[in-house]
C-alpha cells in the first residue's frame, strides 16, 4: 500500500492562529497511527492537510513517495471517514457505498460486487436497501467505513469517528476498525481526544498538544515512559497523580517532601538526584501503582506513607480510592478485596519502581531533562 511522511509541516491561518508548528511523523507502509490529544491541539488540522483539505503553510507530506502538496485531495488515492458520517440521506446504503466507484465509471458489475464484499465485511448486507435515517449511529459509521473500503484506497484517514456513538457502541466499533486493519493491511492514520482509543488501537501513536508533537512511540512505551509531564497526564486514566515536592536529606538518606507529607527515595532514585541542579521536582505516581498496605501487593519497591480515605467509588471489578496525605489528593485503584472506610487512616504502599519524576522547569522527565 502507502508509506506516509509528514516532513516539518506548519499550518498558521490568516488570523495569525498556528494550528500546526513543525509537525512531523512516519505512517509506515500498513502501519495503524493514532494522532491523540486535547481539542484544539492540531491534530485534526494534520490530518486535513494529508487528505488535502487544507493547504500547507510550510512543510512537506509525501504519500508513497509523491510528494502530495499540491496534488488534489481526489488524487492522492485516500479514502476519509468523517466524524459526522457525511451521508447521502437521499441515497440507499448501496447508493452510498457505490457512489465514489460510480464516480469513477467503475462497471457496473465491480460496484455490485465490491459493495457487497465490503457491507458482508462489516455485518450490514442486510441494509443495503435503507437509507440512513432508518439506520443507528452504529450502522451508519459501518456504511461511512463501507464506502470507503470499496475504493480500496492506499491509505485510510479517520477523523474521531466514533465521537457521537454511545460508549458501549465507541468499545465495539474501535474493536471492529481494529480488526478491519488486520484484515485489509492498509496504511491508516486516526484522529482522536479520547487516549482509550488511542491505546487499544494504534500500533504508534502520535501524542499532540498546542500544535506540537510531544512524543512519538508505541502504546507501552508513551504508558510507562513519558516524555513530560503532559504526556505522563493525558495517558491513562484516571491521570496520573502529581506533587510538587522539595528533595531533602536525612541520616545519609533522600526524601521528597511537601508539608506533611515524606516519601523515602530508594537507592537508586536518590542516585538519580545526586547532579540534579535544582531543588524541587515534580513527583507522579499512577493509581494503580497505589497500594492497600494491609495486603499483599504486586509493589516492586513499596514505600509504605499515612492517608486518610475520602470517597470510595465500587466499579465492581476494583474500587476508585480518593485519599487525602498530608495537604496532597491521590487518587488510587484498588483491587475489591475489603473497602476502605471512608474518613479512615488508611496507610498505603506507592511502589517507587513505577515513580516519574520530573524537571521543575521544563516539566520533562529526568532522563529528559
Amino acid at each position: 500500500m502507502a508509506r506516509v511522511i509528514v516532513e516539518s509541516i506548519y499550518k498558521t491561518y490568516e488570523n495569525g492562529f498556528q494550528a500546526a508548528k513543525d509537525v512531523n511523523f512516519i505512517a509506515e507502509d500498513k502501519e495503524f497511527v493514532v494522532l491523540v490529544g486535547p481539542s484544539g491541539c492540531g491534530k485534526t488540522t494534520t490530518l486535513r492537510m494529508i487528505a488535502g483539505l487544507e493547504t500547507i503553510t510550510k512543510g512537506n507530506i509525501y504519500i508513497d513517495k509523491t510528494k502530495v502538496n499540491d496534488v488534489a485531495p481526489k488524487d492522492r488515492d485516500i479514502a476519509m471517514v468523517f466524524q459526522n458520517y457525511a451521508l447521502y440521506p437521499h441515497m440507499s446504503v448501496f447508493d452510498n457505498m457505490a457512489f465514489a466507484l460510480k464516480l469513477r465509471k467503475t462497471p457496473k458489475s465491480d460496484i455490485i460486487e465490491k459493495v457487497h464484499q465490503s457491507a458482508k465485511l462489516l455485518g450490514i448486507d442486510q441494509l443495503l436497501d435503507r437509507k440512513p435515517k432508518q439506520l443507528s449511529g452504529g450502522q451508519r459509521q459501518r456504511v461511512a467505513l463501507g464506502r470507503a473500503i470499496v475504493r480500496n484506497p492506499k491509505v485510510f484517514l479517520f477523523d474521531e469517528p466514533l465521537s457521537n456513538l454511545d460508549a458501549k457502541m465507541r468499545v465495539q466499533m474501535r474493536t471492529e476498525i481494529a480488526k478491519l486493519h488486520h484484515t485489509l493491511k492498509t496504511t491508516m492514520i486516526y484522529v482522536t481526544h479520547d487516549q482509550i482509543e488511542a491505546m487499544t488501537m494504534g500500533s504508534k501513536i502520535v501524542v499532540m498538544k498546542d500544535g506540537i508533537v510531544q512524543q512519538i512511540d508505541n502504546p507501552l512505551n508513551i504508558y510507562n515512559r513519558p516524555t513530560n509531564m503532559f504526556v505522563a497526564g493525558f495517558i491513562g486514566s484516571p491521570s496520573m497523580n502529581f506533587i510538587k515536592c522539595s528533595i531533602i536529606s536525612e541520616n545519609e538518606k533522600q526524601y521528597l517532601q511537601k508539608d506533611k507529607l515524606k516519601i523515602l527515595l530508594p537507592k537508586i532514585i536518590a542516585n538519580k538526584l545526586k547532579d540534579y541542579p535544582h531543588q524541587e521536582v515534580y513527583f507522579g505516581i499512577r493509581p494503580e501503582d497505589i497500594y492497600d498496605a494491609r495486603f499483599s501487593s504486586m509493589a516492586e519497591t513499596p514505600v509504605e506513607i499515612d492517608s486518610l480515605c475520602e470517597l470510595v467509588e465500587p466499579l465492581g471489578n476494583e474500587y476508585m480510592v480518593y485519599l487525602k496525605t498530608g495537604n496532597e489528593n491521590l487518587t488510587a485503584r484498588f483491587d475489591p478485596k475489603i473497602l476502605p472506610e471512608i474518613d479512615k487512616n488508611l496507610k498505603i504502599n506507592l511502589d517507587m519502581s513505577k515513580a516519574h519524576l520530573f524537571d521543575i522547569k521544563t516539566e520533562l522527565t529526568l532522563e529528559q531533562a
